[in-house]
């Protein structure tokens, strides 16, 4: 009798547990950070036995459609969703996110980067913890430099992008000069090309919010990028974003990357790339108006405030952006691939730097971007590669078809511009701006 009410004690414990078991579902992108923070979230389970995974892993435009969705319509799919610095700002003040107030007494929130924080926080509230921070800079093949007979500036102007992109084009060898993102995204090809456009005294809108594609600047920007790609460029550049400029970077095929930084640990890779000992960094270019072609990034963790799951998110979010996280890393691929950008105490980690030949050219892109004032020209708005406007994705997605279909050539560089300058004057029209 004893033996039977012993083994029903135990039925009925292992019910309970299995019962207060909580699967957490994490929305994410498909890049070489995320794919490590899923291979090592067998070190969280094991420390969080009454947690499970399950992941959701996307291509960046479709990610970023499928969240919004969720998000705005409080549809409760996701627990962990992977934002950027767009949405948090925005997302926050209308209340789709939890306040992430309960990270843990050894997390240190002084220890992240100023510049990544506060592009986080909506009075005084943080509503998402940065995965990983990021500018863009220029990665190049310093064997093919020098074979051009050229040096790399440690501070490029696009002149010098240009010049440099054409000695080291080899097209016939399958070598091409430049690599930049063509494919059609708000977070794509607009995020390059709204950064270059910064340096080429371009802006989105006025102080009054009225469209300025129809000016000599954007003009200039726009011809320069169709121009180059032209010359210099891969066919089919129009279908590749981050992950495509990579693999031809990865395999010897692109003389010159300009992207995020992020990328560093990538194209040095010696098990990943093949050009790993041949890579050399510098900031991104100029046009010597004072701004600088680099933008600011941050791949977040936050829980919609739809979740029902709330304090496991938490835990998983506090785990996967903690130093603690960072050390495993280490410990498990190497300092270079642990995430960068996201704390002061990384770039005190000798180990780190000289792991990382990229470190230093991350850390003063990072700090020298400026969202609050992205322009040579005064604009209403904050945001370097982005316009922090709940209208930009859509807009921002249907300028960069314009500026994909004047790549491919089915329309002019004016064409495209005129067409972006009318359905973003709709779209602002529609939205009753100014508001």
């Amino acid at each position: 009798m004893k033996n039977k009410l012993l083994m029903l004690a135990c039925g009925i414990m292992a019910m309970s547990n299995a019962y207060a078991k909580e699967t957490i579902t994490i929305a994410t992108v498909n890049n070489g950070d995320m794919i490590t923070m899923k291979e090592l979230s067998s070190e969280f389970t094991s420390q969080h036995p009454d947690i499970d995974l399950k992941w959701v892993t996307l291509e960046e435009n479709i990610l970023r459609q499928r969240v919004t969705t969720d998000v705005a319509t409080k549809g409760g799919q996701y627990d962990v969703m992977t934002i950027g610095t767009y949405e948090v700002p925005i997302w926050g003040k209308q209340n789709w996110l939890t306040e992430l107030d309960n990270l843990g007494k050894n997390y240190d929130l002084d220890d992240l980067l100023p510049a990544i924080r506060s592009g986080l926080t909506v009075n005084d509230k943080l509503y998402a913890a940065p995965f990983y921070g990021e500018s863009s800079m220029v990665m190049y093949r310093t064997d093919l430099m020098e074979k051009a007979g050229l040096t790399m500036p440690t501070a490029p102007s696009w002149d010098f992008i240009r010049k440099a992109a054409k000695a080291m084009t080899n097209k016939e060898d399958g070598v091409y000069g430049l690599c930049l993102r063509g494919k059609a995204g708000w977070g794509e090809n607009i995020a390059l090309i709204t950064s270059m456009a910064n340096s080429f005294g371009a802006r989105w809108f006025d102080e009054n919010w009225k469209p300025q594609f129809n000016t000599p600047e954007w003009e200039a920007t726009l011809q320069y990028y169709v121009d180059v790609m032209n010359e210099s460029g891969p066919a089919g550049s129009s279908a590749n974003g981050f992950n495509e400029n990579l693999a031809l970077f990865q395999t010897g095929k692109c003389g010159i990357w300009i992207d995020a930084t992020v990328a560093g640990a990538f194209v040095t890779n010696k098990k990943d790339s093949e050009v790993a000992d041949k890579v050399g960094f510098a900031l991104a270019p100029d046009n010597g108006l004072g701004k600088r072609g680099n933008w600011l990034w941050s791949w977040t963790l936050a829980i919609p405030s739809s979740s029902k799951k709330q304090n496991a998110a938490m835990k998983f979010i506090s785990w996967a952006t903690s130093k603690e996280y960072t050390q495993l890393v280490a410990d498990k691929k190497g300092w270079a691939k642990v995430p960068p950008g996201t704390r002061k105490s990384l770039y005190n980690n000798q180990q780190y730097i000289e792991a990382a030949p990229f470190a230093q050219i991350t850390l003063d892109s990072i700090q020298t971007a400026d969202p609050k004032n992205p322009t040579v020209k005064p604009v209403p708005y904050v945001g370097i590669q982005f316009v922090a406007i709940p209208e930009f994705q859509g807009i921002g997605t249907a300028v960069g078809q314009q500026f994909s279909a004047a790549l491919t050539e089915q329309m002019t560089v004016k064409q495209a511009l005129n067409s972006s300058q009318r359905l973003v004057e709709r779209a602002m029209r529609k939205a009753r701006y100014p508001k």
